[in-house]
C-alpha cells in the first residue's frame, strides 16, 4: 500500500487531502498528516525523519500570508523555497514521489491567454518570489515530482474568499467587488481529487495547473455566490483594484491552461460554476 505524508495538513487543501484519501480506501496506518506545529519544514533533519518510510509526500505546507510577506520575504523565502528546498532533496534520498503545490502569483499576470504549463516564470510580489523559488529548488532537488500550481482556492477548512463574500452579504446592502481581476475560482476538493489521479495514474513528472475550467473576474464569482444564495446579485457593485490598495500586487490576469491534463488523458477539473454550486453548502456552514 502507497504510504502518504502531507505537510500543511492542517490547511484547506491539506484537510481535504486527508478526507479524499480516506474516501479512495486509504488506511489512516498509510496516511501521516502533519500540520506546522508538528513539522517546521525550514528544519532539514526534521524533514529527513518525516520523509523517511513514505512513498508520496505532498507539500501544502507554505508561507501564504501574500501583503505580510513584502515585508516578511525572508520568513517566505525560508519556508516557500529553503522549506521546499528541503522536502524536495529529503524526497530525493528516500526515492519517495513529490507533490509540491505551488501558486498563480508566479507569474506577472499581464498575459491575455491562459498562462501554459512552460510559461516564464515574472512574479510581482515578495510571496510570488518566495514560491517561484520553491518551484525551482523542487525541479533541481527532485526529479520524482509534480509542481501543482492552483489559485483562486475556496474550502471548508479555513478563511476565503466564498465565506467572506457570504458573510459581508448578510451585513451589507450592497458590496464593492473588483472587475479587474480575472481568475478560476477553484475549490480545494478538486484539488485533492486531481492531486490523488496524478499520482495513481502514475502522470508525468512535470508542471501541472490545478485549477477550474472557465474563468471569470472577482466581481463575476461573487455575484454567482450571491445567486446561488438565493439572493440578489445586482447588489454586488463592480470597482477596480486601485479602491482597495494592498501591500503586495495581485496578478490581473490569473487564468492558468491545462494542456498537460489533456495530453496525458487525464480527467480535468470541473468548471468553476458546478464546483461552486456543489461545494457551496458546505463551505458557508464553516464559515
Amino acid at each position: 500500500m502507497t504510504r502518504w505524508l502531507l505537510t500543511g495538513a492542517g490547511g484547506m487543501l491539506g484537510l481535504d487531502l486527508q478526507v479524499v484519501l480516506t474516501l479512495a480506501g486509504v488506511s489512516e496506518d498509510d496516511v501521516t498528516a502533519l500540520e506546522r506545529k508538528d513539522l517546521d519544514i525550514t528544519d532539514a533533519d526534521a524533514v529527513r525523519d518525516a520523509v523517511r518510510g513514505h512513498d508520496v509526500v505532498v507539500n501544502c505546507a507554505a508561507y501564504t500570508a501574500v501583503d505580510d510577506a513584502e515585508g516578511d520575504e525572508g520568513r517566505a523565502f525560508a519556508v516557500n523555497a529553503i522549506g521546499a528546498a528541503h522536502v524536495a532533496a529529503a524526497c530525493r534520498e528516500t526515492g519517495a514521489r513529490l507533490v509540491h503545490v505551488s501558486t498563480d502569483y508566479v507569474f506577472a499576470g499581464d498575459a491575455d491567454e491562459p498562462y501554459a504549463e512552460d510559461a516564464p516564470l515574472a512574479p510581482l510580489s515578495a510571496y510570488g518570489r518566495s514560491k517561484a523559488a520553491g518551484e525551482w529548488a523542487v525541479q533541481a532537488h527532485c526529479p520524482r515530482a509534480w509542481i501543482v500550481r492552483t489559485a483562486w482556492l475556496y474550502g471548508g477548512g479555513g478563511p476565503n474568499f466564498v465565506k467572506t463574500m457570504a458573510r459581508l452579504a448578510g451585513s451589507h446592502d450592497t458590496l464593492s467587488v473588483v472587475d479587474d481581476q480575472r481568475g478560476q475560482p477553484t475549490w480545494t476538493m478538486d484539488v485533492a481529487r486531481a492531486i490523488l489521479r496524478l499520482v495513481e495514474q502514475d502522470a508525468p513528472f512535470g508542471v501541472w495547473h490545478a485549477t477550474s475550467q472557465g474563468e471569470t473576474t472577482k466581481y463575476g464569482f461573487t455575484r454567482e455566490i450571491l445567486t446561488l444564495l438565493g439572493l440578489d446579485p445586482e447588489r454586488v457593485r463592480p470597482t477596480t483594484s486601485d479602491a482597495f490598495p494592498l501591500p503586495a500586487p495581485r496578478p490581473a490576469y490569473s487564468v492558468l491552461g491545462h494542456d498537460a491534463w489533456r495530453m496525458a488523458r487525464i480527467e480535468r477539473l470541473p468548471d468553476w460554476r458546478e464546483s461552486l454550486a456543489t461545494a457551496l453548502p458546505d463551505v458557508v456552514e464553516q464559515a
